[in-house]
């Protein structure tokens, strides 16, 4: 017990007390220290057992406990920096009414706060008295002293805490403001480090660790996270972890949902989520539920942002509740920043390296399909260059058979099996019992993640699975819009397969399909040769009288199955796209389209669009109003008013310009336009045939034409082959230009030298039919009696070698025999490539399939 001092000594010690505190407020910037120094000077003057200080933010109204000190030093009540409650407790009640108070005996109803109520269980503190600390009008804080003894302290004592408080209160402005600047340079600095950081290529991992390390000095934390939206799935997956996995859920590689966590709820509103507690309510996910029962309490998830596109999350969190602060999520935001740079570029880089091994791929992919003729060793090369990108246990490819439509089995690939679970042959239908068979059905990729054989019941799922097999890709070929068949690929684990392997193996079996087609077609061309060849005058009969072609010469299978086409298209009134290289008769078609149409009494209106202006263009399809543009000075009808209830025939389609392909849509589709400078919709009944020797799914590939357009204008699309693919029309066609041009020329033109003909057939007539025709006209004109006089010197059967044409003096050669020395020579100029730029077929101006039949049939390898 203190001995009793004289109210003289007791205003001395006071007198002395508040100069020692003055001294220790102007020399103290540490509240620790501060409140420290304080207390062990009060205890002389006023004795309690437990003191405190709590700081207030008036801003955000949160009271925090800064230093809370017990005379043996044996315990403390509250960790640093712990969130107050303003009810409940002696500093909040304090602060609330702005006023010191005094109280003789703790009533646990008064000031029923958890942490009271800790004191008085634990500590035993019975009484105590606060006082606000207020600095012009401003409050700070508030300061308390407790003691285990009931009525301890006064209303003397009370006044003079209240003098301490505010001497108290200038310490703690100044401490706060000294922690103020201290933490903003810290804060500039860690940006400064976390910039050094984005721009010293760190990984993803190496970036969070040092960016966690970083905030450590300024929020205490147990668990930070960078969780990135995976964009061809939409799941956020864990891609950096620092602190203890919490329960085993949230490790690196982990799936968070988006919907019921804090960094889903970040992504879809683009802000920050800061939770001082875990609301299960809003938080419903069973992965923060565990995250809880490992400790989890409180967190923070910031949306990383760049260039308005939101990549994932930074995430925080900790054991105890109240973790974070206002300033804490600022700062934080600045870190997503600057973070969320580096993972764009992080993404760009790996994104970049996909689309390269991509692109590698399908180059070796074509390089494969241009080399191997058989259908079973093309699929072994594309298995073996697929793996290193999309990894698979099976791969196997299934035929379609029109006649019985159903899918044969042609060839599988099993190199780690001894068995394979489908011969040659087996037969699966088309419907949905099988991925194969559905992929045929619908004409789309089927991807299976695990095989559920109540979902499949076909027999060769049930073989499959036996086999191992738990996942698959399943993607039909087609080529022109006809199915050939379905490729497939399958694997031992399962979802083994993602969205992205199903649209680079899409653009795989569109190489496939091709390879398919021409060994399909290369068949059925060879089976229909020999019976084209016992009815070669029937055929040409037929095409001058059945379909009433007169202009059209030929007795092709190539030709013969184009117009048959026409037979076919004519009498209805859909679109046509004809499609062939310059030269091939395109316009030809059109008119034989529209004299076999129900319209051939009204007009066939053509149109070059390439020889049109692009200013003028829109004018003359659709017309214009007088003074509608400079120039227009008078009213002008339009190409599709003109061929109303008639066909109009736009040639060079691939040249109209993109403004103005939407407008060509719209009469295509509502059969309505209005004139330039014109409000007045106009009605059109016309049928359009468009024509390009260009390709248009390439152009809509590369954002040059509409696709949507495309598909309008390809309802019936024909493709007319080059006369380079209708050798055996040449001959027809040189006797019928010989004789068209010499009646014209009043010349007479008996006979064609046998020379002459091989020669002609043999040449590749870049030009097609149009090159001919100007070639017979001038060897017409040269020719000075009855037998055909051809400058043969002129042509080439290549851009550097001149046609060989053996002197009279040298023996005779076959054609055959040139034609073979010939194909040789270039096939040592390119060392054995056949297709591809460079390649024997590019050089020779003939397509890679064609070379390839004249090369079998010369017994060429």
């Amino acid at each position: 017990m203190l001995p009793q001092i004289s109210q003289p000594e007791l205003t001395f010690e006071r007198l002395r007390l508040l100069l020692e505190i003055n001294n220790a407020v102007v020399s103290t910037l540490d509240l620790h220290d501060l409140i420290h120094t304080i207390s062990q000077a009060l205890r002389q003057v006023v004795p309690h057992d437990f003191s405190a200080l709590a700081t207030y933010n008036e801003e955000t109204q949160q009271l925090r406990a800064h230093v809370m000190e017990e005379t043996d030093g044996e315990r403390d009540l509250l960790t640093e920096g712990t969130p107050l409650s303003l009810e409940g407790t002696f500093a909040g009640v304090a602060i609330t009414q702005r006023q010191a108070l005094l109280r003789d005996k703790i009533d646990l109803e008064e000031f029923h706060s958890p942490m009271v109520q800790r004191g008085y269980e634990l500590l035993g503190l019975r009484s105590a008295c606060v006082a606000p600390l207020m600095l012009q009008d401003r409050i700070l804080g508030a300061v308390t002293l407790f003691s285990r003894t009931e009525g301890a302290f006064s209303e003397e004592d009370v006044r003079l805490l209240e003098q301490i408080a505010g001497q108290l209160a200038i310490a703690v402005d100044n401490a706060l403001n000294f922690q103020l600047a201290q933490r903003e340079r810290d804060r500039r600095q860690l940006l400064l480090e976390v910039s050094n950081a984005v721009v010293s290529n760190l990984s993803l991992k190496e970036l969070l660790l040092a960016v966690s390390a970083w905030l450590r000095k300024f929020f205490a934390h147990d668990w930070a996270s960078m969780v990135i939206k995976d964009e061809e799935s939409g799941h956020l997956r864990v891609h950096a972890l620092d602190g203890p996995v919490p329960g085993g859920v949230l490790g690196e590689g982990s799936i968070i949902p988006l919907e019921g966590t804090p960094p889903g709820i970040a992504i879809a509103t683009r802000k920050t989520v800061m939770r001082d507690r875990i609301d299960f309510k809003e938080f419903y996910s069973p992965v923060i539920r565990e995250a809880y029962n490992a400790g989890l309490r409180s967190g923070c998830s910031v949306p990383l942002i760049s260039h308005d596109q939101v990549l994932g999350t930074i995430n925080v969190g900790s054991r105890s509740e109240a973790a974070f602060t206002k300033e804490d999520t600022e700062l934080l935001e600045q870190i997503a920043g600057q973070v969320a740079i580096a993972i764009e570029n992080v993404l760009n880089f790996q994104r970049a390296e996909r689309e390269r091994d991509h692109n590698q791929l399908l180059l070796e992919v074509n390089n494969a399909v241009t080399t191997h003729l058989d259908i079973r060793e093309l699929l072994g090369a594309i298995s073996t260059c697929l793996k290193r990108i999309m990894p698979h246990d099976v791969a196997a490819l299934a035929l379609y058979d029109d006649e019985a439509e159903v899918l044969r089995v042609h060839t599988l690939n099993m190199p780690w099996a001894e068995q394979q679970f489908a011969e040659e042959g087996f037969v699966m239908t088309i419907d949905n019992d099988s991925p194969a068979g559905k992929a045929a059905n619908t004409r789309q990729p089927v991807l299976i993640s695990h095989i559920d054989l109540a979902e499949w019941p076909s027999p060769i799922m049930r073989r499959a699975y036996d086999a191992g097999v738990r996942s698959g890709l399943n993607v039909p070929l087609i080529s022109h819009q006809r199915l050939l068949g379905v490729v497939a690929v399958g694997s031992r684990s399962e979802s083994a397969f993602t969205q992205t392997h199903v649209s680079l193996f899409t653009q795989i079996a569109g190489q496939l399909a091709i390879a398919v087609e021409n060994s399909l077609s290369f068949r059925e061309l060879a089976a229909l040769k020999n019976k084209l060849a016992s009815e070669k005058l029937y055929l040409e009969e037929e095409i001058q009288t059945e379909y009433n072609f007169e202009e059209i010469i030929g007795q092709s299978a190539s030709l013969k199955r184009i117009l048959q086409q026409v037979k076919t298209v004519a009498p209805t009134d859909s679109a046509v796209l004809l499609c062939g290289e310059t030269g091939t008769g395109k316009e030809l078609i059109a008119r034989a389209i529209h004299s076999l149409s129900n319209r051939r009494e009204r007009t066939l209106v053509k149109l070059n669009c390439a020889a049109i202006p692009t200013g003028l263009l829109e004018s003359e399809l659709f017309g214009h109003e007088k003074g509608a543009f400079t120039g227009a000075i008078a009213q002008r009808i339009g190409r599709f008013e003109l061929a109303n209830k008639g066909t109009l025939l736009l040639d060079e389609v691939g040249e109209i310009p993109l403004d103005l392909q939407p407008k060509l849509l719209r009469v295509l589709q509502e059969h309505e336009f209005e004139r330039l400078g014109s409000s007045r919709t106009i009605k059109t009944d016309a049928r359009l045939i468009a024509a390009t020797n260009v390709d248009l799914p390439q152009m809509v590939a590369e954002k040059k034409f509409r696709s949507d357009l495309f598909y309008r204008l390809n309802v019936f699309p024909i493709t007319i082959p080059p006369l380079r693919d209708r050798l055996d029309d040449i001959p027809l066609l040189i006797g019928y230009f010989s004789q068209k041009h010499a009646l014209r020329m009043n010349k007479r033109i008996d006979k064609i030298p046998k020379a002459t003909v091989d020669a002609l057939c043999s040449y590749s007539w870049p030009g097609n039919v149009r090159e001919l025709e100007n070639f017979m006209e001038r060897s017409v004109i040269l020719s000075s009696g009855t037998e055909l006089q051809a400058p043969l010197g002129e042509l080439k059967l290549t851009t550097t070698t001149t046609i060989a044409v053996p002197p009279p003096t040298s023996e005779p050669r076959s054609l055959e025999d040139v034609e073979r020395q010939h194909i040789q020579e270039i096939l040592e100029q390119t060392r054995g490539v056949i297709g591809g730029k460079g390649g024997a077929a590019e050089i020779l101006g003939l397509p890679t399939s064609t070379l390839r039949n004249r090369m079998k049939k010369l017994g060429l390898k």
